[in-house]
């Protein structure tokens, strides 16, 4: 009775986890392409909201393709590699396909790597949108930066982390302190790139003609705003060829 008992709880067992993987593989597929679309949604809205533009998960394709109207794939040389407009091709891959992580592990070992770059036209003005990746305390971070016609001056950021302290690193998501790079420029008088300095103790501690090129670092939050710095000065890098040769 009891080796009988035991072999039904068995089969019993079996069957259902069977039954619950068959069902939790199914949800997966099924779910798959809205979980990639809303990714796709969310990396969009962060590319809209760095020149100002507001939208939702509804409205975020809809927008982006309205106000983007260039995808550009550029190398260190300052090369365009690859473009993206109106629906068409030209290269080996899309600017919005590029992994950042992946082109930034090639740069580090020497190899030959490629960075995206979002041409965005707004109100018969054009904007210049980089996206950004690093590292903070706790994890990665990120954001995009959008650059007016003059490839120089800031429109406006935005920036997002995976884990840093409530109050403290993960400021740097709040609208205060992305608020203070509107208007700063990444290059001095002399066209010499410097970026823009998170400046631990505040931007006004800085001789006067470098506030311009500033911003107040996070107190309490040195080392994500020492993350946010290096990111900025390190992805921007990555375009001043670029830049430069559009002059």
């Amino acid at each position: 009775m009891n080796s009988n008992s035991n072999s039904y709880i068995f089969i019993y067992s079996v069957v259902m986890v069977v039954i619950v993987a068959a069902i939790l593989s199914t949800a997966a597929t099924v779910l798959k392409p809205m979980q990639l679309q809303n990714v796709k949604n969310e990396k969009m809205s962060s590319i809209l909201a760095s020149a100002n533009i507001e939208s939702t998960a509804e409205n975020a394709e809809e927008l982006y393709n309205k106000y983007v109207v260039q995808e550009l794939v550029i190398n260190p040389e300052g090369q365009i590699v690859a473009t993206y407009e109106k629906g068409k091709l030209a290269g080996d891959i899309r600017a919005f396909d590029v992994n950042i992580k992946t082109e930034q592990f090639k740069q580090k070992k020497g190899e030959d790597f490629v960075s995206p770059l979002y041409i965005c036209q707004k109100d018969g003005r054009k904007y210049y949108i980089i996206p950004m990746l690093g590292k903070g305390l706790w994890g990665p971070v990120w954001g995009n930066i959008a650059l007016k016609e003059d490839r120089n001056t800031v429109v406006g950021v935005i920036f997002d982390h995976k884990g840093e302290t409530p109050g403290l690193g993960a400021e740097i998501s709040t609208s205060q302190f992305e608020a203070q790079f509107v208007d700063k420029t990444i290059f001095d008088e002399n066209g010499n790139f410097v970026s823009v300095t998170i400046q631990k103790g505040g931007a006004a501690t800085l001789p006067a003609n470098m506030q311009d090129h500033a911003v107040d670092a996070i107190s309490g939050g040195t080392i994500t705003s020492v993350g946010v710095d290096e990111m900025m000065r390190s992805c921007l890098n990555n375009y001043v060829s670029y830049f430069k040769n559009q002059k």
